[in-house]
């Protein structure tokens, strides 16, 4: 049965980087939405776009198409993103999805969910330049990127954009614990992802936040968008499927 999908990227991704694997779904009669976030795009002031514009230009996308009965995918930071569009578009929803995402609690923002030496490195990044934070290009293909060789990685990273460093300091607004939504809910644990330490880990870390869900396990780093999109496209599936 065909299905409405909303994907939401990650931290210095776009839209675009889900295209593969929306063609994937598209491919298989989905409707499949990538919409650019508030605060990633080219216009955007990255010393000032924060989390609640990035959660309004979501909730905003689906409203103005008024969508409904939604399987909405969030990838990392986008974790945020659609916790927020949880919060406020609950009928809408069918269900969510969590790569490798962050899942917060009322009131944290994500740089309460990483390790402090990490929070370091990005006051320090955007001190530097304005509010924007970049990735030193050696931690995104050791860690974010590590099953990918070498020139995917390159490749990859130059097509990165700064993000807005207040999207990562902003404290998220919930109604409610995200446990508490009636709708379903899935976390997609790539097995081979060390952006976060595993002893610092995504799944069951901050998966079992989410009370009642479905867990789908897949090899991978925390890239596979970019490293295995196809692969990533049958877990995002039997993640959100009913």
């Amino acid at each position: 049965m065909p299905e409405t999908f909303v994907l939401v990227h990650a931290a210095w991704h776009t839209g675009k980087h889900f295209e593969p694997i929306a063609d994937v779904l598209r491919a298989a009669g989905h409707t499949v939405y990538c919409p650019n976030i508030r605060g990633n795009r080219p216009e955007d002031d990255r010393s000032k776009a924060g989390l609640e514009d990035a959660i309004a230009s979501v909730v905003e996308f689906i409203e103005e198409r008024d969508l409904t009965d939604i399987r909405l995918v969030g990838h990392s930071y986008g974790g945020m993103v659609i916790s927020g569009v949880a919060d406020r578009l609950e009928k809408r929803l069918r269900r969510i999805v969590y790569i490798n995402a962050f899942v917060p609690l009322p009131g944290q923002c994500l740089n309460d969910m990483i390790p402090q030496h990490l929070v370091t490195l990005f006051d320090a990044i955007a001190e530097a330049n304005n509010g924007a934070l970049m990735l030193p290009f050696q931690v995104w293909r050791e860690t974010f990127i590590n099953d990918a060789d070498i020139d995917l990685a390159r490749s990859t990273y130059d097509d990165l954009n700064p993000q807005p460093y207040k999207t990562t300091t902003d404290k998220i607004s919930l109604q409610r614990p995200l446990s508490e939504l009636s709708i379903g809910k899935s976390y997609i644990n790539c097995q081979q992802d060390i952006s976060l330490p595993h002893s610092y880990p995504w799944h069951p870390r901050l998966s079992e936040r989410l009370g009642l869900f479905r867990l789908v396990e897949m090899p991978g780093s925390h890239e596979t968008i970019f490293s295995n999109p196809t692969g990533l496209a049958r877990a995002i599936w039997e993640a959100a499927r009913d």
